[in-house]
């Protein structure tokens, strides 16, 4: 029997009903715009049609957009200057740095100089410290998404076997701390893991951001297991580029209870909650409750 599909778009779009209403609410009772300032270097294709696509969503649940498009030659110094401008903005709620950075730049102190109140990324030292100890924090966007995801199937992640393969700080680690959070049983692989099949035919959640296409087989699959699969890789086929995750789909979905396709799974949902974290933000920043959405 085939997997159940999960349907990211679907998902997506109705987290940004929800915080598009959630928008026009601050608005009305209290005057507050959301602004989100997103900054992309370079001319990398992948890239523009990312920060686009983030672009018109923000436009579309009625925030407000400040997007800069910089040359990939910017220094640092010009860049921490722009930043800088944003977290003194009290228009900007959020800031976002679209990575990778052309190779002069350190993506380490760029991070490390977005105030955390406006790091809607997640990506500050402070935010991870937090999510870290369990305190409340802006969690990335990837990890929140693949969470939702995860909850349309399990309402609860409590006493489950999940497990992580990919270990960085941008996805795999902030993952595995919202999973323990959940009260999931969680172990971390990557590719230099011992039997790495073995550990994932035991998984009840399998979630993997490793960065190589369809390299988790079907048959490294636990039977019924909801599988998130996060990985962006471009493979030509017949002459023509096309998208795949980290796991060969056309195998997993045969054996799997559930999991999410690429594209059409976490991306649509790491984009919905890059809204969500602005609108938090921008809650946080006035003193006002933050909405469950």
């Amino acid at each position: 029997m085939s997997a159940t599909i999960i349907d990211g778009k679907s998902l997506a779009a109705d987290l940004r009903a929800a915080v598009k209403a959630e928008v026009q609410r601050l608005r009305a009772a209290h005057g507050i715009v959301p602004g989100l300032a997103v900054v992309l270097l370079g001319d990398d294709a992948a890239s523009r049609s990312y920060v686009a696509s983030k672009s018109r969503a923000v436009a579309e649940v009625g925030m407000r957009p400040f997007d800069h498009h910089l040359p990939a030659s910017v220094s640092e110094t010009e860049l921490l200057s722009l930043v800088q401008k944003f977290n003194a903005d009290p228009a900007v709620h959020g800031i976002l740095v679209q990575l990778p950075l052309p190779p002069q730049i350190s993506a380490q102190r760029i991070i490390a100089s977005i105030n955390p109140d406006k790091d809607v990324d997640g990506f500050h030292p402070l935010n991870a410290g937090l999510l870290v100890t369990g305190l409340p924090a802006l969690a990335p966007c990837t990890p929140l998404a693949c969470i939702k995801l995860i909850k349309t199937i399990h309402s609860s992640l409590a006493n489950r076997d999940a497990l992580m393969v990919g270990r960085s700080h941008i996805v795999g680690n902030p993952l595995a701390q919202l999973m323990l959070k959940e009260n999931a049983t969680v172990t971390i692989a990557h590719t230099r893991t011992r039997d790495l099949p073995a550990l994932c035919r035991r998984a009840e959640i399998l979630c993997v951001a490793i960065g190589r296409a369809q390299f988790i087989r079907g048959d490294w699959i636990k039977p019924g297991a909801t599988v998130i699969d996060i990985g962006i890789n471009h493979i030509e086929v017949d002459g023509k580029s096309r998208l795949v995750g980290d796991i060969n789909f056309a195998e997993a979905v045969e054996v799997a209870g559930a999991i999410t396709p690429v594209p059409g799974g976490v991306g649509p949902m790491t984009i919905a909650c890059l809204l969500g974290n602005t609108l938090r933000a921008a809650c946080m920043q006035a003193g006002l409750p933050v909405p469950e959405i």
